[in-house]
């Protein structure tokens, strides 16, 4: 439950003391600005904002409903992507951010919001994100060539966005049973015509000798990362990063004024099974090592997770869409590092000339090739 005191403190923080209007946090600083008078205030950091640490997963998953703020904040769902957007006591209607849809809230709709541990505050700034789009658009070699006039026409504003993360740390203990090859040569005796004539010679052969393995790996990992929002394709929340999370911060709700941000849509469990996935490949490096040898072959692995930690943060991204032939298209700004994710039309034209480039080019080689005999 949120504390009162600092509830009243951030609310009266975020009202403009010049004209009374709602402050907004302005990318790339630590400030609040009002946009109708132009006054800003400083969010003055706690000593250990920067202090980052993960929470115990079990203790995180006994109390996660005594961790929810009170209904100030509501999760409301689009119907139209699914996406779960949080809007405050004041707001009765808004636009989806991801695809624009009418988001109205109605009595008893969506749930509680749980407070997030860190955030990482917009570094990207409106503007900037327009340029970086742009710049993206140019560099796609494979789409139309009007493609970045008309994107630019038809596209709808830019909102920003935080999503939510988990991200994991964990020990691992894994017994594991397998095999160790290790390489021996022999001298083979074989014939050969040389010049018309047959001749005896002799070469290595390369063998493998295979035993038993078996042992136990410790393997520890911090920051395994899980989205988790269900709104953008997973492979464009995947490949969004990497995150400057040296600007990562102890969570302020002051950081989010002025943009939308979601709720959870993957629960802390079922991250926990995503993050598990990721360490698979790793341990399995970790027994190879382990057994050692030329080659190796794991039969059977048993992991034990233990000292389980986790973390819920808040990461921003600018989204918006455009159109392209009566066709919707997403992008995503990574509002940290201004990476850009997006979807795009392929020009079937520019691939029809590329195939018949490609198939002129051979053809003056094989006439080339015929000449020269």
């Amino acid at each position: 439950m949120s504390d009162p005191v600092k509830t009243s403190t951030i609310n009266s923080s975020l009202s403009c003391k010049g004209c009374g209007a709602l402050l907004h946090f302005v990318p790339g600083t630590h400030n609040l600005q009002c946009d109708y008078c132009g006054v800003a205030n400083e969010i003055e950091a706690a000593p250990d904002s920067n202090i980052i640490e993960s929470v115990d997963y079990e203790d995180f998953i006994t109390t996660i409903h005594n961790n929810n703020d009170p209904a100030t904040l509501t999760v409301v769902k689009c119907n139209g992507c699914g996406s779960q957007t949080i809007l405050d006591e004041f707001v009765t209607a808004e636009k989806c951010p991801f695809c624009t849809a009418p988001l109205v809230l109605e009595s008893a709709a969506g749930q509680q919001y749980l407070t997030p541990h860190y955030i990482l505050p917009f570094a990207v700034t409106q503007q900037q994100a327009i340029k970086f789009f742009e710049q993206w658009l140019k560099g796609l070699w494979w789409a139309p060539n009007n493609l970045a006039k008309t994107a630019n026409s038809n596209s709808s504003a830019l909102k920003g966005v935080y999503i939510p993360h988990w991200t994991y740390d964990t020990d691992t203990l894994t017994d594991y049973t397998g095999e160790r090859g290790d390489y021996y040569y022999t001298t083979e005796t074989y014939t050969t015509t040389v010049d018309g004539k047959t001749q005896t010679q002799t070469r290595q052969v390369r063998h493998t000798a295979w035993s038993n393995a078996g042992g136990t790996v410790h393997v520890s990992f911090e920051d395994l990362m899980v989205p988790a929002s269900k709104s953008l394709p997973d492979k464009t929340l995947n490949t969004l990063g990497p995150w400057d999370f040296e600007m990562l911060v102890k969570f302020d709700e002051r950081y989010m004024s002025g943009f939308r941000s979601e709720t959870y849509q993957v629960t802390p469990q079922d991250g926990l099974v995503l993050a598990e996935a990721q360490t698979v490949a790793p341990i399995n490096d970790a027994i190879r090592n382990d057994i050692g040898g030329d080659e190796q072959r794991i039969d059977s692995t048993d992991t034990e997770y233990r000292n389980k930690a986790i973390k819920y943060m808040m990461l921003p991204v600018w989204v918006s869409s455009y159109s392209y032939n009566n066709k919707i298209y997403q992008f995503t700004i990574n509002a940290s590092t201004g990476e850009v994710i997006g979807q795009r039309p392929i020009s079937a034209i520019k691939i029809i000339l590329a195939v018949l480039l490609v198939l002129v080019i051979i053809a003056a080689i094989i006439l080339y090739a015929r000449s020269a005999h």
